[in-house]
């Protein structure tokens, strides 16, 4: 279809009535909006992933499903057909206790995506119920019929050639000009057709897939801010939104913290170049930013990212020294067990390494035992856990004298534990031992992008 649109929108703009109410003045707001991809109801995900954890007693299940029912019967009480739309909530809730019951005789990842799988089911299914009731055609789409992913569970790995012919032969033929397709982010299924999610914050990620699938000419992601900030607003009270991002700054943006858009989404978009807008369902006036292979300026200093919940581990041995296949060993031990490295620091006898802890669907780092013995064979192994991290994000910094001494001024009375730069010309990363984030990044701010 000609300049179809895959519009998602995320937790907090499909949260209650009103803010879904704002979110579909959106989509038929733009007549070119064919695919809507939601994420679950704000909170929603979060008490789903608690119940999962195999660690709640009756009062606790009953505590959260009363919750889960609040949430959504707010939004039930303002829609035609309510016996009809509460019996489906009702529907998921009791398979939501029954799965809680199975996790607390025995967790698992698998079960986890299972479980927390409900959210957006049943968000997606108000949100075509809203549609109707405003008088406009709407039709819920399951995503795993097309989402098809590998079985990694709580972070599976999408498989682009098998959605774009899943896609095609099954979401293509229902797009026509007066039906809205209502569909979920995060969830996919595998071959087997087990449920699995592409870990916390896929919505958009599942958005651009869809794009890359169908040909879009954009996608719109949606959400309760009006734009990509420098820095996060609710933390830096002089951030400003940003027209303009290239691919490659919003891509680090995201894979260094920012929680506008997915790590992911980047890449279907760049391999089909498509233009990605970023703005709010709430203040959809105030415009947005858009997303884009190229861009009008190149600053030094873009943005400020801020990742927590990092995990630092330094491998020392001394026969590192004029050895060769050392890395190769220890980076395929990370690979055995399915551990991203993400930043590497290097001495002559020793690594330093870094594994992000905030994209799994638990939002946890497990070092298994038998990971760090085998580690344990052929050097000492020190981890630190829960360390944040603070990514400067810009352009061409290694070749413009005297840029990056603003920012290790901005950062003197902080312990620094390791300091990445120069594999990129787009990005500067400090990982700080402690101390408060919140002045580190005004301090930076201030000193960088406030000039």
């Amino acid at each position: 279809m000609e300049n179809l649109d895959i519009a998602k929108f995320g937790g907090t703009s499909v949260g209650n009535f009103e803010a879904m109410q704002s979110s579909y003045k959106v989509v038929i707001g733009n007549s070119n909006t064919k695919v809507v991809v939601v994420s679950a109801c704000a909170g929603v995900t979060n008490m789903l992933v608690e119940l999962s954890s195999g660690q709640c007693d009756d009062k606790k299940i009953d505590e959260i499903i009363d919750k889960l029912r609040g949430i959504h019967k707010e939004i039930i009480d303002n829609l035609d057909d309510k016996e009809q739309l509460s019996e489906h909530i009702e529907s998921h809730l009791s398979a939501i206790r029954k799965e809680t019951l199975l996790a607390n005789k025995g967790s698992s990842d698998q079960l986890t995506d299972t479980l927390v799988s409900h959210g957006e089911l049943m968000s997606s299914y108000l949100f075509v119920a809203l549609f109707k009731h405003f008088g406009t055609k709407a039709r819920w789409f399951d995503v795993r019929t097309i989402m098809r992913t590998d079985s990694k569970f709580s972070k599976a790995k999408p498989l682009p050639d098998e959605i774009r012919v899943l896609a095609r032969d099954n979401l293509m033929p229902l797009l026509n000009e007066d039906e809205i397709i209502i569909t979920q982010g995060f969830i996919g299924s595998n071959i087997l057709g087990e449920t699995t999610t592409l870990g916390r914050g896929g919505s958009d990620y599942s958005a651009a897939l869809i794009g890359e699938a169908l040909d879009a000419a954009t996608i719109s992601i949606w959400t309760d801010v009006p734009g990509v900030y420098t820095t996060d607003p609710r933390v830096v009270k002089n951030a400003r939104p940003i027209a303009e991002l290239s691919y490659i700054e919003a891509a680090e943006m995201a894979n260094f913290g920012a929680k506008i858009l997915h790590p992911s989404t980047m890449l279907p978009a760049v391999k089909k170049k498509i233009p990605i807008f970023v703005g709010s369902s709430k203040e959809p006036e105030k415009g947005g930013t858009w997303v884009k292979e190229t861009t009008t300026t190149e600053p030094n200093f873009r943005a400020l990212a801020l990742r927590k919940n990092q995990t630092l581990i330094v491998l020392t041995s001394p026969v590192m020294v004029g050895a060769t296949g050392f890395l190769a060993n220890v980076f395929a031990v990370f690979a055995k067990y399915n551990h991203s490295i993400d930043l590497v620091s290097t001495s002559e006898i020793s690594i330093a390494v870094t594994i992000d802890g905030g994209t799994s669907t638990s939002g946890n780092v497990t070092l298994s035992e038998n990971m760090l013995n085998e580690l344990r064979q052929f050097c000492d192994v020190h981890v630190e856990t829960n360390l944040p991290l603070i990514a400067i994000i810009g352009n061409n910094m290694s070749q413009n004298a005297g840029v990056i001494t603003k920012a290790f001024e901005s950062l003197k009375d902080y312990s620094i534990r390791m300091i990445c730069y120069g594999a990129s010309r787009h990005n500067l990363c400090f990982l700080l031992s402690s101390g408060d984030t919140s002045v580190a990044l005004n301090a930076l701010h201030s000193e960088l992008l406030e000039v």
